[in-house]
């Protein structure tokens, strides 16, 4: 490798801080379309967390018997993006008052979940829930739990709707 190659990827390293986010909101298609598009979100993943079963399909995760929740997992650099800008998108891409349900998607799978990796995750998370529920009169289900399992979906379900060329799912 050439000395100004070594050079670039050290100056990478230290230029960009990379953390993680898991939200759950419904169906993941969409959320990692949109979460995808914003500019410091490195990559996106799409899988499922929050439950009890090791290594979960997406059959067994659909049948609501494993407590697992269709999730987005994102990795950003927070030197151009923050938490807090991401949990804004997280707010405004699905209703956080339907339990157990997106639309016309219905099951504990599609339940609204922020997963969070630290304390100041955590903070952040419980303080822009009370700040949404102060927007609007029905209440906020959103769990708020910490980040254990992600469990990466099969490959059909990564970047579906890119693969597909459509700018979203609806029915």
């Amino acid at each position: 490798m050439e000395t100004g190659k070594v050079y670039n990827l050290v100056w990478l390293k230290i230029v960009m801080k990379r953390e993680e986010a898991w939200f759950a909101l419904g169906c993941f298609w969409n959320p990692e379309l949109r979460f995808s598009q914003i500019s410091g979100v490195v990559s996106t993943k799409v899988g499922y967390s929050g439950g009890v079963k090791k290594n979960p399909g997406y059959e067994e995760v659909c049948t609501g018997k494993t407590g697992h929740v269709e999730t987005v997992k994102i990795i950003y650099d927070s030197t151009k993006i923050t938490y807090d800008e991401l949990l804004q998108v997280f707010w405004s891409s699905h209703d956080p008052t339907q339990i157990n349900r997106q639309g016309h998607d219905i099951g504990s799978q599609y339940r609204s979940v922020i997963f969070y990796h630290s304390p100041e995750q955590k903070m952040k998370a419980e303080k822009s829930l009370k700040n949404e529920q102060k927007k609007i009169s029905k209440k906020i289900v959103t769990e708020i739990v910490p980040a254990t399992n992600f469990y990466e979906a099969e490959e059909y379900h990564q970047n579906y709707l890119k693969k597909k060329g459509v700018d979203s799912c609806s029915l």
